[in-house]
């Protein structure tokens, strides 16, 4: 009798569930609302199948319960029961599936007058492209990616010299125009999806698969890699804004093209020499750094390492933090480059000086080190030595005293807060990942053997 109670009470309880439960469906906010009612017509059909069956499981196991003057019947073949349930079957799946072939056939058939635009993903961020005047994507190939080149444009192809670089910022669209959605991965397997929209799609490189769909009603909508991708999958997450069309053309006009990215690509270290001058007295005259002054080292760190930092303090993305003592010091120092080739120059000049051997001022266990390196070392590379591709710094190199600092900072949410901040928001969590002190202390003194 107890099997026959639990039985009843696992239908009903899943009813009040299903009824009451706070969790269901986003608004819907483009035109697949087709998709939402195939999956309520899946859930239909799957439901009533749960409660019969449980339902007649309980109703057997009570009706056929062991007594003393039963004896049971075994019948192993029953062809006319087998009939019915294979008929009653077919017409179940036959009812689930027939909606989702329709909505499929209208998934992959793009209107004619469809806008397109490219969404790259890589480990673990998003980046866009629109075409330019001349409403064609240039050719794009994985052998001309690079740090200047991250979507792998092709430097021969002219058609790609007006396409509209968006990278790492929001995704944004018009409102009510359909737009095809190409997906273009660049190392691992990533998947696209917007669940406000309804659409999700594999992105596998060396492929380009695509989605399309018309955005029905203006706001920010999640975006969001549902496939397991990496370490820091849980922060490759961003956002589409919907808009009125002119604000979206509007938008548009003020990104970057191609040809102007690679004009701008590299900056003029002998005018980044002259630029450092008010730097040099915190940092060293050659960019040696000062611990007295709280100042690290940044001769040799990577050009578009130093270019992303002195952006983000100049744009109070870093630096903001009212418990961020050096970063508010370092905000207005930002401020003095006033344009963007200014910091394009210095940090050229920055990237062109030797490093400094450094000083040990940690005492830990290397070994143990290592151990905790591991998780970093997926970013950050094996040997410390940083990587373009992840758009991570080389820590070898980099004062302890120092990484201590911003490992704090970013654990204690000082750093890596910013909406603005993706990489920042990344190293939050990992940080948090070192458990202690000495845990810390075991880090730095393997970086500093590297």
């Amino acid at each position: 009798m107890k099997i026959v109670i639990a039985l009843v009470l696992l239908v009903l309880g899943s009813l009040a569930f299903h009824w009451w439960s706070p969790w269901w469906f986003t608004p819907l906010a483009s035109n697949w609302g087709s998709i939402d009612t195939t999956i309520t017509i899946t859930l239909y059909i799957t439901g009533f199948v749960f409660v019969a069956v449980n339902l007649f499981l309980a109703l057997a196991v009570f009706r056929y319960r062991n007594t003393a003057n039963r004896q049971a019947d075994y019948e192993p073949e029953n062809a006319s029961l087998e009939k019915w349930l294979t008929g009653i079957t077919t017409v179940g799946i036959v009812a689930m599936l027939a909606p989702g072939l329709v909505v499929w056939a209208d998934f992959v058939k793009v209107p004619e007058n469809a806008d397109v635009v490219e969404v790259f993903g890589e480990q673990w961020q998003w980046s866009y492209r629109f075409p330019g005047a001349d409403g064609e994507l240039g050719e794009v190939d994985a052998r001309f990616m690079s740090a200047e080149n991250p979507l792998g444009m092709s430097p021969n192809d002219p058609t790609g010299a007006d396409d509209i670089l968006v990278r790492g910022e929001d995704l944004r669209l018009p409102l009510d125009r359909p737009v095809k959605v190409l997906l273009r991965s660049r190392d691992v397997l990533h998947n696209f999806a917007v669940p406000q929209f309804r659409v999700k799609m594999d992105m596998i490189p060396g492929t380009v698969s695509y989605v399309w769909f018309t955005p029905t009603r203006t706001g920010r909508f999640d975006v969001m890699c549902m496939e397991l991708c990496g370490i820091a999958h849980y922060a490759m997450r961003g956002n589409v804004i919907v808009e009125e069309e002119q604000d979206f053309t509007e938008w548009l006009a003020g990104q970057p093209t191609w040809a102007e990215v690679q004009d701008d690509a590299s900056g003029d270290p002998v005018a980044g020499e002259a630029q450092y001058a008010v730097c040099a007295a915190c940092h060293g005259a050659n960019a040696e750094g000062n611990q007295e002054m709280n100042a690290p080292q940044l001769a040799g760190l990577p050009a578009w390492y130093l270019q992303r930092q002195l952006e983000h303090y100049r744009e109070g993305i870093r630096g903001a933090h009212e418990a961020d003592t050096f970063g508010r010091q370092m905000a207005p120092m930002a401020g003095v480059l006033g344009s963007q080739e200014a910091v394009r120059d210095v940090s050229a000049w920055l990237a062109s000086l030797p490093q400094a051997q450094l000083a040990s001022t940690v005492s830990g266990n290397p070994d143990r080190g290592a151990a905790h390196y591991n998780s970093c070392g997926a970013c950050h590379g094996s040997r410390a030595q940083g990587n373009a591709a992840l758009q991570a710094p080389a820590l070898a190199g980099l004062q302890d005293w120092y990484i201590r600092r911003q490992l704090e900072n970013f654990r204690q949410g000082v750093r890596g807060g910013h909406s603005s901040d993706r990489y920042g928001q990344q190293m939050v969590l990992m940080a948090r990942s070192v458990q202690n002190e000495r845990s810390i202390d075991d880090l730095l003194s393997y970086l500093n053997t590297l």
